[in-house]
């Protein structure tokens, strides 16, 4: 069973997901023979389709000659020959801000996930299956392209060893790189010889002189209790608990949705997301609290820009206008000018003061982890991370509020999108993603868009990470499949949803793919596990019904979601991939996940479902003594295109299923469409209620799939 899991654990990433190219592309194999080694070494940019005599390049495509060359000119006085571009910044975010998109100025693709690797004579990005149509379009001919998941792919250290000699160095900024992902690659490649060596000034920094973004800095708010559920000073507390039980004294805070989540304060230095640049350092045995922000001084007095909110930062945390809590009475938090070099000086001074463990989290930078001179340290998720994914009951409220509130918006929208395309008028997917733009923006609370809208029509939609740009959009038609991937920022909840519609005639093979993905999303969301379950032992329950006909998805089946913070929050996942690069933890009650299976037909179409639902207990016939059962609420309010499916492929616990969501999505959403007559006609069409000639199902499916839980079950004991 071990061994089956670590297979299929090949297969992809999650897509829209916590998780980076970094989770795949440093796992070891055993390939080591020097006609492989060889082979690697020959692989070139001629391999790839768009670099093939006679082929014109794409639109798309990023001329990287200068950038390349700018690059390379700086290894000697660096003292490497290579160097590595990660796609993350100081802080391990998944979606840096503009300022921190370094691999995508170096490489010119511009997916969220990826590695570049550039050498003196070879340049190399690794994507996942995410990223595959995007990458070939996007990088010139430089560029070699590698797939991770697809035989004979080689990880970034196999090919940095095969093309670097023994004796040379191999560099990388250690802010932008993992503490665990450093040591594992530093001794690998010392193995062969080959140094790895820390850079700062960062390279890029240095020839990224023209057309740069400035780095960010906006205005930073509270946020209310009403939409918090809990106050800093208890969240504090609850960190001092956590910490004594694991003996630390000191915490240091890296990630940006930690700092935001633990302070109660949004920002929006971050596209989509509401985070501000921001360190932060809990210290339990000083029982002190540093918070280090930009321009700290004027943003503790200045006014607050979120009409939700009548606090000054300063009140917040109950801090002086210079930031000292010197005076202060109550819990305080100090507030200091974000710098890496003063965050690295507190480190140094708070833990020359304790005896206990300093807590690191699991994604912390090599820079601050080396600046950390304890004997004793916890590298590992941080309470914050575990306390932020499972939702307090105004947490709970407010992610199924906001859910409704933005499938009224998109219901509104698709209503008048599909009779307006049905009429014969000109809607391109640019135009689609404005107009839902403008229905999100409108309803109460709402704070921006989640994630870059992905609406692509046709073979658009294959691209799994697509976005509509000028030089890709295409005409929404009644001819070709539409993928509709959306979210909404919330001031009580964070929203992704994915539909997938046909305004004209689908083909048999459209409607069958269609109806495959329903039912992995309709038995994954339906599915009871047992307390303790990680999300990589029941991925594959989504995937059954296209894996019976040998068809797949190179992605996750589903990524945790944020309370008003990232569209993608770990640690949990479901996921088939796993790595030594993530700290995976099980599924617990009340976190948000996604449930979003998926079929991508290169140069033809592409579907996704995809539902946010909520961990919660289950209600069993039996209890088993001492096991907890848990399974999913489905917070999502939007229904399923009808004319897509083949009902003789469903079960009757899968049609049950449908029904009663159909339901449900009528009885909540149907009264809030009294003022639009189209909306409210659409809902009613999609959400009638469908039987099958023999209600009582198929046995062979129900067996199939009861087999595939035992089986999933079963080897989460194993592992």
């Amino acid at each position: 069973m071990r061994g089956v899991f670590l297979l299929l654990g090949l297969v992809g990433l999650c897509n829209a997901s916590v998780l980076t190219v970094n989770d795949e592309i440093h796992m070891r194999s055993k390939r080591s023979s020097e006609s492989e080694m060889t082979r690697i070494r020959n692989m070139s940019p001629s391999d790839r389709p768009n670099c093939q005599p006679g082929v014109t390049p794409p639109k798309i495509q990023v001329d990287t000659t200068e950038r390349l060359s700018d690059l390379r000119n700086r290894f000697t006085a660096a003292g490497i020959h290579g160097y590595l571009v990660p796609s993350e910044d100081a802080h391990q975010s998944e979606y840096p801000s503009n300022y921190d998109l370094r691999r995508e100025f170096i490489s010119g693709m511009s997916g969220s996930a990826g590695r570049a690797v550039v050498l003196q004579n070879k340049a190399a990005l690794w994507a996942d299956g995410r990223y595959f149509l995007q990458a070939e379009d996007e990088l010139d001919c430089h560029w070699i392209l590698m797939k991770l998941g697809e035989e004979g792919v080689p990880t970034v250290t196999e090919w940095i060893e095969a093309n670097l000699m023994d004796g040379q160095s191999f560099g990388v900024n250690t802010y932008l790189i993992k503490n665990v992902e450093w040591d594992e690659m530093s001794k690998d490649l010392a193995k062969k010889g080959i140094t790895l060596k820390g850079v700062t000034p960062d390279l890029i920094d240095q020839i990224w002189t023209s057309g740069r973004p400035d780095q960010p800095n906006s205005p930073i708010n509270a946020l209310p209790l009403k939409y918090s559920g809990k106050s800093w000073q208890d969240k504090i507390n609850n960190m001092h608990v956590a910490m004594a039980e694991k003996e630390a004294d000191i915490m240091i805070v890296t990630g940006l949705d930690e700092t935001a989540w633990l302070f109660n304060l949004r920002a929006s230095d971050i596209d989509y997301n509401p985070f501000f640049l921001s360190y932060a350092i809990v210290n339990r045995a000083a029982n002190t609290t540093i918070l280090y922000i930009k321009s700290a001084t004027s943003k503790l007095t200045a006014s607050p820009t979120d009409a939700a909110t009548t606090e000054t930062v300063q009140q917040h945390l109950n801090t002086g206008a210079s930031g000292s809590c010197s005076g202060r009475t109550g819990m305080c938090v100090t507030v200091k000018e974000y710098s890496n070099q003063q965050l690295q000086n507190d480190i140094s001074s708070a833990v020359s003061t304790t005896t206990g463990y300093v807590w690191v989290s699991f994604g912390c930078s090599r820079a601050v982890y080396s600046s950390i001179t304890a004997e004793r340290v916890i590298q590992d998720n941080t309470p914050i991370a575990l306390q932020k994914a499972q939702k307090n009951t105004v947490e709970q409220q407010g992610m199924r509020n906001s859910h409704i509130r933005d499938a009224v918006a998109l219901i509104k929208f698709m209503a008048k999108l599909e009779k307006e395309v049905k009429e014969g008028k000109h809607w391109t997917e640019v135009k689609a993603a404005a107009d839902l733009k403008k229905h999100r923006m409108a309803v109460k609370d709402n704070r921006g868009l989640s994630f870059s809208t992905i609406a692509g029509s046709g073979s658009n939609g294959a691209v799994i990470h697509y976005f509509p740009t000028n030089d890709t959009d295409k005409d929404i038609t009644t001819s070709d499949m539409l993928l509709l991937d959306s979210g909404g920022q919330y001031l009580d909840g964070t929203t992704d949803v994915t539909r997938t519609f046909h305004f004209g005639t689908p083909t048999a093979y459209e409607k069958e793919c269609y109806t495959r993905v329903l039912m992995g999303h309709v038995d994954f969301a339906d599915v009871v596990i047992v307390g303790g379950t990680f999300g990589r032992e029941i991925d594959s329950i989504a995937r059954r019904p296209l894996w019976d006909v040998g068809l797949q998805y190179r992605h996750g089946t589903g990524h945790g979601i944020g309370m008003y913070l990232s569209v993608h929050e770990g640690p949990g996942r479901i996921s088939l991939s796993h790595s030594s690069f993530i700290s995976d933890e099980p599924l617990n009650e009340f976190q948000f996940f996604s449930d979003e299976p998926g079929y991508y037909e290169d140069g033809q179409f592409g579907i996704r479902l995809e539902n946010i639902v909520m961990v919660k207990k289950a209600t069993t016939k039996y209890q088993f003594p001492g096991t907890t059962f848990l399974t999913f609420e489905t917070v999502t309010m939007v229904p399923y295109e009808p004319h897509l499916i083949v009902k003789e492929l469903l079960s009757q616990q899968e049609v049950n299923w449908i029904n009663a969501y159909h339901k449900t999505v009528q009885d909540t959403i149907g009264p809030l469409l009294a003022d639009d007559a189209l909306a409210a006609s659409w809902l009613s069409a999609r959400t009638k209620h469908m039987t099958l000639e023999n209600e009582t199902g198929s046995g062979n499916q129900q067996t199939a799939f009861l087999s595939l839980v035992a089986f999933a079950f079963v080897t989460h004991f194993i592992l």
